[in-house]
């Protein structure tokens, strides 16, 4: 005789899952299809399929929005990044942050420069001056910072720091197109901004990204090396890559445009909505966005204490996972320990970044979530947390959560 699911039990007990039909990590919105398939129409014909007119209205309006002088469209966030450093010529080493996307030290090794890892403010979770204070050397020749989720770093901090020390500043703003810092648009910051325009982002192009720039000389420099570094003649410049932006990227990136404004608001309150789900359960809580700043939310990440909740992070993101909820981990672990720069590491410590990195879980997040869907997450979390603090959950039932299968998906970072 079969027995109906416990309501008051969390689904990895055999409660009934509070997503059946499943609950992504990240789903783009929809722009006006029709008006995607015109534009498609209209550049077939041309046979221009980069290097066209959509490529300079995504750039131009895009500038406009952002408040900068240039805005050159690229293939991915991490080629525009690569670019960057290549076409400032740098030498020596470059401090980013190790709490990020291992794209911000990629873009930094395939330079042929030294990744210098500093560790982050443990409110914001953005790269903190005063630790890259103490990472910068004599073969420092720049700062590559991140917007973490579309939260501003410390723009004004890190300014100062590489003005007095003489050194360039640049942010992996991957998440952040929208994203506002004292009343203005992240991307005019530093001497360049890098935007990612993947399906997971707020600003869609399939793939795809943004150099926000008012350097004139870098942008052209930039313009120049993603097309090999050929300035037209086939006499190159430098070593460039093939990091053009199709055409038909553009016209999708100009169609999510439209609404830009309308999904960053509905992030926000979206992220407001979990606050108030989550905020009276005990051993949960939430980077901090400066006052006067705003975030996109492109990703919306809980810091879990194991000791409150009754439970790590790591096991929370299974437990939700039987609950139908996709989730990660961004970022754990962190950039210094990976297998590509373990080799780096040591030189500075990390204690921020690495006790971050245990605590971090991600939730789902996308502009067309419903206030009922944040509102049952948040209740399946509390009944996680009860059944944990009552003792349902510990012994075989916690081993059991540990070994729940697989919550990954091909939603990227």
């Amino acid at each position: 005789m079969s027995t109906a699911p416990d309501q008051d039990l969390p689904a990895i007990l055999g409660g009934r899952p509070a997503f059946p039909e499943g609950l992504p990590l990240a789903r783009p919105s929809v722009p006006d299809i029709e008006a995607v398939v015109e534009d498609v129409r209209a550049i077939l014909p041309t046979g221009m399929f980069t290097n066209g007119k959509y490529v300079r209205e995504l750039e131009e309006r895009a500038a406009a929005y952002l408040g900068v002088r240039h805005c050159v469209a690229v293939s991915s966030c991490t080629a525009g990044l690569m670019l960057v450093l290549r076409a400032s010529e740098l030498t020596g080493e470059v401090v980013v942050p190790s709490f990020t996307f291992a794209a911000t030290a990629h873009a930094v090794a395939w330079n042929g420069l030294r990744p210098v890892f500093a560790d982050i403010d443990p409110r914001t979770l953005t790269l903190a001056p005063e630790a890259v204070e103490r990472a910068v050397g004599t073969r420092t020749s720049a700062v590559l910072a991140t917007h973490v989720y579309g939260t501003p770093a410390d723009v004004e901090g890190l300014t100062d720091l590489a003005r007095r020390r003489g050194i360039r500043l640049f942010f992996d703003a991957a998440h952040g197109f929208g994203s506002l810092h004292g009343g203005r648009h992240v991307g005019g910051f530093g001497d360049a901004e890098v935007f990612s325009l993947s399906p997971s982002k707020l600003l869609v192009a399939g793939e795809g990204g943004l150099v926000a720039t008012g350097d004139d000389i870098l942008a052209e420099r930039i313009r120049i090396g993603r097309d090999y570094g050929n300035p037209g003649d086939y006499d190159m410049r430098f070593v460039g890559l093939n990091a053009r932006m199709s055409e038909f990227h553009a016209a999708i990136a100009l169609a999510y445009l439209d609404g830009l404004e309308e999904r960053i608001e509905r992030r926000n309150a979206i992220a407001a909505a979990y606050r108030e789900a989550l905020a009276a359960i005990p051993g949960i809580s939430f980077p901090q966005v400066p006052a006067g700043d705003r975030s996109t939310y492109k990703d919306h990440t809980i810091l879990v204490d194991p000791e409150a909740f009754g439970m790590d992070a790591e096991a929370l993101g299974r437990a939700l996972g039987a609950e139908g909820a996709d989730t990660r981990r961004y970022y754990a672990p962190p950039v210094h320990v990976h297998q590509a720069y373990r080799h780096l590491n040591g030189a500075h410590p990390l204690p921020v970044t690495e006790a971050t990195a245990e605590r971090v879980l991600t939730l789902p997040m996308w502009s067309d979530m419903s206030d009922e869907q944040v509102r049952v997450l948040g209740e399946a979390v509390r009944r996680i947390h009860l059944a944990q603090a009552g003792g349902t959950l510990r012994s075989a039932s916690a081993e059991k959560i540990r070994r729940t299968g697989d919550t990954s998906s091909d939603a990227g970072p």
